[in-house]
This record gives structure tokens, sequence and C-alpha cells, in this order.
């Protein structure tokens, strides 16, 4: 049997303990082959070929509940569960998604994309089960070592401690989230895998109480304590799980088929909270990936053979806006000493790296933790260093009370950056930076600001760094700027003060951020057909550029157009229109809001999206029109 007759778990079941590996070997080369053309999350995927096998080898899938944390390494799992064609179209414009989600298969037990959640999900899951008296169903929980510092993993941990729920924690431990892992838990886990003391008392205790047989009912409190008083000895502090009341099993080899077989299968016979440590290497299978798991955790297209990115020519071309933040901010804290950077684990995806080589003191990388990455610049703050918190918008959402209860309402002047804000594409609806100007836009005390270029992201981290400001939050989306030449002079900015690119007679565009490049296009091209558009460039959300409101509105424009990468309900056109129904109800009618709907958005390029959302240049034409 091979990988194409593999249609289902129940396929792989009929197979002998000693055929797994081969298909492992298939799986791991398609998903090499396919990602190589159809860029996706490979270095994460690859590590987890064989746990992936094992574990739908043992568990009766679907009814026993599998949730993959993120799921960036579940793409074994869709194509072991009845997706094996359609992972050509992985996270293309639709296709299947790059994540779990529960509409698209019963295989998907919890839609997943953001870190830590899977825990929680598995412990709600395990319950409603006791509750509808279903004893024998599994609930496992698949959670690698950086998102296990995640805050809502602790608490989930906690909770599961006292819960006595039959849950089962697979602790996928490859020393890597997307960065390097780092912090207290990290080193806590290296001690363990590192440890031989460990594992010599760990084998001796098993081979003990079990002998190959299973250990018997009567023993399962005996060896309870001698593994516990065993991982006590050896490590000479208590396991942190089983401190909180979670059987602690491992560190086992995650690549090792047999092995991961014969633990699952004993493991699944234990009633109560218990947690798998198993060791595997991130991009597993292509060498490159191993070497550099950083690079190749979403490397783009590569060639499939060699292993080496396939890399466009960027000579000439604009920056990404990521990379500008990275490089500005160098520039900025070789002048300003209290300049410090903070990322939540996305040190390479924002170029917070940059400064990490250049200034490794002043740069914190807190692991998988936005809201304390919040609370810990506002600390910064409060002692009159100046943090820059880097975070990406749709993470941003989970510290949402931070940014409400810590920096806002004690003005404490951090500067927030959200990267990737505004629709990013092929990641889909648990990604998309849609959110953050409709939810941040009530807070008081906020100065909210989005570039339209690159110049204007330097110019905008420049003023956010000035004393006399409160916080600051300044969104920018993923991806090309607008300027070859992105190292323009930095400019200190009148908070609150748009600008008008483009004088006109017909139309107004009224923009804030990057849409503002698309609203410049459109007035060229309906310049052609002689309408006369003019373009505003707001630059503020908060504090809104009334004066110049009042200026558009004294024009009386035949259409006034608004345009921005954020959802409509509470967003940047309805402040504009609120301010004119306010004040100049008579220009109301003629104002056209373009927005994301009221919808999630699916996964795609941002133009397909765009068009979808008619928020893409044609869009603007067709409104102005």
């Amino acid at each position: 049997m091979t990988l194409r007759d593999i249609n289902s778990p129940a396929d792989l079941k009929k197979l002998n303990l000693g055929e797994l590996q081969p298909i492992a070997d298939e799986l791991r080369t398609y998903i090499i082959d396919t990602l190589s053309t159809h860029p996706g999350h490979l270095a994460s995927s690859l590590g987890t070929v064989e746990l992936t096998v094992a574990l739908h080898y043992v568990f009766n899938t679907p009814d026993d509940k599998l949730i993959w944390d993120v799921g960036h390494q579940s793409y074994a799992h869709k194509i072991l569960t009845g997706r094996r064609e359609a992972f050509q179209t992985i996270r293309t414009y639709g296709g299947i998604s790059g994540f779990p989600k529960m509409s698209e298969s019963p295989y998907d037990a919890f839609g997943t994309g953001h870190s830590s959640t899977s825990i929680s999900a598995a412990l709600g899951m395990a319950v409603a089960s006791r509750m509808q008296n279903n004893q024998t169903r599994k609930h496992i929980a698949v959670i690698g070592d950086g998102s296990l510092t995640g805050g809502q993993a602790f608490e989930a941990l906690n909770n599961v401690g006292l819960s006595k729920s039959n849950i089962l924690v697979i602790l996928n431990d490859n020393g890597i989230s997307i960065d390097k892992a780092v912090g207290g838990l990290n080193y806590n886990l290296t001690r363990i895998t590192s440890s031989p003391r460990y594992n010599h008392l760990k084998e001796q205790v098993w081979q003990k109480l079990d002998n190959g047989k299973g250990i018997r009912q009567r023993s399962k409190g005996v060896a309870q304590k001698m593994t516990r008083l065993a991982k006590t000895i050896a490590l000479g502090t208590p396991n942190v799980f089983e401190a909180l009341g979670i059987r602690y099993f491992g560190p086992v080899d995650g690549h090792d088929i047999p092995g991961m077989v014969e633990i699952l299968d004993r493991l699944k016979n234990i009633s109560g909270p218990v947690l798998l440590h198993v060791v595997t290497r991130k991009g597993k299978g292509l060498k490159q990936a191993e070497q550099n798991p950083i690079v190749y955790h979403a490397p783009g297209k590569f060639d499939a053979h060699t292993g080496r990115q396939i890399v466009s020519p960027t000579q000439g071309q604009p920056l990404k806006y990521q990379e500008v933040f990275g490089r500005t901010i160098i520039e900025l804290a070789e002048q300003n000493p209290a300049i410090v950077g903070i990322t939540p684990a996305m040190a390479t995806g924002c170029s917070l790296n940059l400064m990490m080589e250049r200034m490794p003191d002043r740069v914190f990388d807190v692991g998988i933790s936005e809201q304390h990455a919040v609370t810990f610049a506002t600390g910064l703050a409060a002692q009159g260093i100046v943090p820059f918190c880097n975070i990406y918008s749709s993470f941003a959402q989970r510290a949402y009370d931070q940014i409400i209860h810590d920096m806002a309402l004690q003005q404490l002047p951090v500067v927030l950056c959200l990267d990737r804000a505004g629709l990013v594409g092929d990641d889909g609806p648990t990604h998309h930076g849609i959110f953050d100007l409709a939810a941040l836009r009530p807070v008081p005390g906020l100065t909210i600001c989005a570039p339209m270029d690159d110049h204007e992201l330097r110019s905008m981290m420049y003023t956010a760094q000035l004393p006399g400001h409160g916080p600051v939050v300044i969104r920018y989306p993923r991806g090309a700027s607008v300027f070859a030449d992105w190292q323009s002079p930095m400019q200190p900015l009148e908070i609150g003060k748009g600008r008008c690119l483009r004088q006109g007679s017909d139309v107004a565009f009224i923009s804030l951020g990057h849409p503002g490049n698309d609203a410049l296009q459109a007035a060229d091209q309906l310049a052609q057909s002689h309408i006369s558009a003019a373009v505003y460039d707001m630059r503020f959300l908060k504090p809104l550029d009334t004066a110049l409101l009042d200026a558009i509105a004294a024009k009386h424009f035949r259409r006034i157009v608004t345009i921005e990468d954020g959802v409509k309900l509470g967003g940047f056109g309805e402040a504009v229109e609120c301010y004119f129904a306010e004040h100049h109800p008579d220009q109301c009618a003629n104002i056209k809001i373009l927005a994301i709907p009221d919808e999630f958005v699916s996964h795609g390029s941002v133009s397909q999206l765009k068009r979808d959302c008619l928020i893409d240049l044609q869009s603007l034409i067709a409104a102005a029109l």
C-alpha cells in the first residue's frame, strides 16, 4: 500500500507497524514537492510527520478528538484525512485552508490559527464528553514548546490538572516557535531532555513495573509515585507538569513510529490528564530546513530537490514595510538610548532581528505572550524607557485589555507597532489584521496612525518616540512598501493632521494608510475621463483631522469616497461619516465607504481578496463614477 491508497485513517490502520515508516517517508516527500511550488508552512509539518502517522494509527479519529495548536504542523494530518488531492490547492484562492478548519473536515476537531488554544479546547470537549456519558472518547491536544509559553496554555494546564478529565497533551518539543523558543519553560524542557540521569531512572522504573505487559490496575498508584520520584531525584526540582497535577511521560523520540505507537497505546488507557513530551526536529527530511528552521518555517517557493529558496530579484525594488521598520528603529535607537524593541516571538517576521544583532541588550523577545508584551512595555515606559512593541495586528487582539487598561488608561508612552495590518493573503481569516482600527478607535487616549508609504512610516516612528506623547499605535501592512529610496529624512509630524495629496473638484478620495496609493492611481485614471478627483491622506484615525474634513465639506464634491483596509463597522469610514452627519449633514448622501464587509474574509492573494471586498482600484473608480 502506498500513500495514494490512503484516503482516511481507516486505511492507515490496515497496515502493520513495519509499513508505517514508508508511508511517513512518502508523506514527507509529498509535502516538500507540493510546498516547493505552493508556498506554506514547511518546517513545522515536516517535523510532525511520524507523530501524525502514529496518532491516527492509534486513535479512533474523528470520534477521538485531535486538536492541532496553531495548525502550522497539520499538513500531514490533512493529507491522511481525505484531502490528499486537495492538498495541491492549499492556501490558494478557493482551495483548502492552511490551518485546521471545522467546516472543511470532520477530522479538524477545532479550528486554529493562533497559538496556545488547543489545551483549552480539548479540555472543553473532554468535559462535554463526560457530561454526555461518553467515557471512551479520547481528547488529544498537540502543542509546540513555543505555543506552550502562551498565557492561555498555562491557564488551561492549571485547569486540566484540577479537572481530572481524560485529556492527552502532546508536547511537540523542537526548541523553535517561529524564532528560537525562549524563557524559563524552554530551559526546564531542555533540562529534562538533556538529563541522562532522569532518562535512565525513567527507563528503570518502566521496566520494573511493566516488563512489556502493561501496568496492572493495582500498580498504577505505585507507578505514578515512583516515576514522579525519579523525575524529582534526577532534576532536583519537581517537574512543572507533575506539580500541576498532570501525569508526565517522556521525553520520547517523535520520529520513532514503533516507539510512538507503543507509548500512545499505553497512554490511551490511562485515565485523567496526561502529558507526553515528544522531541522532534523541525524541518526533518529537508537539509536546509533542518539547518535553518526559522527561514524555512514558511520559505516561499524553493527547489524540491536541493531545498534552495527561489528568491525574486529585489534590487531597485521597495523594501517591505517590515524591513523599513527594522532598519529605522536601529537609526532611532542610535540617536535615543532610551529606545528598546519588544516582540512576542516574531523577531524575524517583524525585522527586530536586525536590532537584535546590533543591540542585543535592547531587544526583548518575550515568547508567544502578547498580553505580557504590552504590559511589560508599559512597565518600561513608566520608568522612562521608550518601548517599540511590535505585534502582528491579528495577534494584538489577544492583548486588547492590556492596551486599554495598562497602556491607554495610564497614558504610558508605548509605541505599539501593529505589523501585518489589513489583508494578509494566504494565511486567511485567522491572520487578516482587519479589526484593529474599529477595536482601538473607541479607546480614549490613543493616537492611532497609518503610513501611506515607507517615508511616512519612518516619520511616524520618529514622531512617536519624541517626548510629550502618550501611547501611539502605528499600523502598517504586510509586504512591499512604495519607494525604492526608503531612507528618507525623518520629519516630525503634527499629531492628528492629514494632508491633501492632489487637488480636485468633482470627487474626493479620503484614505487612511497604504490604500491611499490606490486612491492616487484611481485619480489618475479618472482624469483620463475628464473627472477631477482630489486625494486626501488623513494619516491619523485618532485624533481625526476635523479641520481638513471641514475643508473637504466646504468644496461640495459630488461624491466623497473613503477607503481603508479594515472592517467597515466602527472603522475609519464610519468615523468620517459620523463627523459629517453631525457637522455637515447635507453632505452625508454623497459619502461612499469602501471597507471590509461584515464577514470573515477567506484566504487567497491580497489582490483577489481586495476585489472580493470591493476595496481595489477598480472599486474605487466605480464608487467615484
